[in-house]
């Protein structure tokens, strides 16, 4: 029968690392996220090995050995080198201690105890020995094996120690969890540690905006993100992380007419947009698409709730949360964009899908057009199969009626066939507001489906039109 050893401790690096600890008299082990993911049989190519001594030196042997190039940090004490085809990472043992207004440890050199100490859960502590008198024994000082068989996610030491120390790893944990479970396997974070987070969570605001969006991000890139927001919510994390995604959450009732919970909406949003696209920028517009609901929140005796607006709104807010979590402008525009526009492949849906409205919704998508069909399909929740039924029959013709009107007018990357050098030359003028009128007149009529999206037709209308304006031909 094969074991751990022989699947997973059988590549050639560790026995290079075990032949030159043993040379130089040291002690090394591979440790966390490799060893965790040999045991749920995910391993992969990213080692971490952990030396009692310089983890530079150490990996300035290893490269030597190897002939390969070693990239080394000073300040972390951290280097790192690549072998047929594994990224491996090398530390020293260490112990750290911590200021309260900071995240950034005092490191002082320690024993694989002291290092397993440090780590965030019981299940990233696990090492197996790369020694020749016991190598692939595991060291589980924690009980991380039972952990990770129970699928739980908690702190080697006292989660308040824990979590204070660095606050990051609160939402590491909400990240692991998530990460990790399957339905065959699901993950919780233990009762203590999530009375914790709820005691700590303002101590993410040490965090820097480019911590919290990379965990973010990662969250948003498992399978099923939509829980990782949901333990965020419950650990009393969003309000310091994404609170305008907590205020999408509750039910207000006047006169016995509740509106739905848009909170719960969102993820459902988010979930169904997970099992359609990996596309990370894709999911956060399905995490944002409402958070415009809140500012635009209405009650009308006759309609009831009212939400009137909200894609504008939201589309408003996305920079501010990009800008804050410092996430990349053009990505926060896509988003943007598909937020801003959610609502109008449906509102086709619930009117006549005439041409002239599919061209509009082509000519404002542009490229991103099959994105946002994915999102508006995504964001059908309704608990009344009826009515689903008939609107994923009108969305069908509605996808229909995009593929038909952009094979014959070719509105998807609209370029005006009529440019502003051309109406000077034609009605000699130098730069000027009718300029842009002109080519608004010609945009418009295209887009109406007055005249086709061609030059000729395009040049007529142009002509036909000007003297509106007060242009005439030279």
């Amino acid at each position: 029968m094969p074991t751990i050893t022989d699947q997973f401790l059988d590549r050639p690096i560790f026995r290079i690392v075990s032949e030159i600890a043993a040379a130089r008299g040291v002690r090394a082990f591979v440790i966390g996220g490799y060893v965790r993911d040999c045991f749920l049989g995910r391993a992969g190519n990213d080692i971490d090995i952990v030396v009692e001594g310089s983890g530079i030196d150490f990996a300035l042997a290893v490269g030597e050995r190897t002939k390969q190039h070693v990239s080394y940090f000073k300040n972390f004490g951290t280097a790192m080198l690549h072998y047929r085809g594994d990224e491996v990472e090398f530390v020293g043992a260490r112990k750290e201690s911590y200021r309260r207004e900071s995240r950034n440890p005092i490191v002082e050199n320690g024993t694989l105890e002291d290092d397993q100490q440090r780590r965030d859960f019981t299940i990233n502590a696990m090492a197996f020995s790369l020694q020749k008198e016991d190598f692939g024994a595991l060291v589980d000082p924690f009980g991380g094996i039972r952990d990770l068989d129970a699928g739980i996610i908690r702190t080697p030491l006292d989660p308040d120690t824990t979590y204070s120390d660095d606050p990051l790893r609160m939402l590491r944990a909400v990240r692991f969890a998530t990460r990790l479970s399957t339905p065959e396997h699901p993950f919780t974070i233990v009762p203590e540690s999530m009375d914790s987070m709820r005691r700590m969570a303002e101590r993410l605001r040490i965090l820097s905006c480019e911590r919290i969006a990379e965990e973010l991000n990662k969250m948003l890139a498992t399978a099923q993100p939509a829980m990782a927001f949901s333990l965020m919510d419950e650990a009393g994390l969003l309000k310091y992380v994404l609170p305008e995604l907590l205020a999408l959450k509750g039910v207000e009732t006047v006169d016995g007419r509740g509106h739905k919970d848009n909170f719960a909406h969102s993820l459902a949003v988010l979930t169904n947009v997970a099992e359609v696209s990996d596309n990370l920028w894709l999911r956060w517009a399905a995490l944002l698409h409402d958070i415009g609901k809140p500012a635009s929140k209405r009650y009308d005796p006759a309609q009831g709730w009212t939400f009137h607006g909200h894609e504008v709104i939201g589309a408003r807010m996305v920079p501010k949360i990009f800008n804050r979590l410092r996430l990349p402008l053009d990505e926060m525009k896509y988003v943007q964009k598909l937020v801003r526009l959610h609502l109008r492949p449906i509102a086709l849906v619930d009117e006549e899908v005439t041409d002239s409205a599919v061209r509009r919704l082509l000519f404002d998508a542009g490229d991103d057009i099959d994105d946002l069909m994915l999102l508006c399909n995504a964001d059908i929740t309704s608990k009344n199969e009826a009515k689903v039924a008939r609107i994923r029959a009108n969305f069908e013709l509605v996808k229909r009626k995009l593929v038909e009107v952009e094979e014959k007018d070719a509105i998807r990357n609209f370029k005006n066939p009529i440019n502003g050098e051309y109406v000077m030359q034609v009605y000699g003028i130098p730069p000027c507001s009718e300029i842009g009128q002109l080519k608004e007149m010609v945009k418009e009529a295209i887009l109406d489906g007055v005249i086709g999206n061609n030059f000729e037709e395009a040049d007529a209308y142009m002509r036909q039109r000007a003297p509106e304006l007060g242009l005439h031909e030279v």
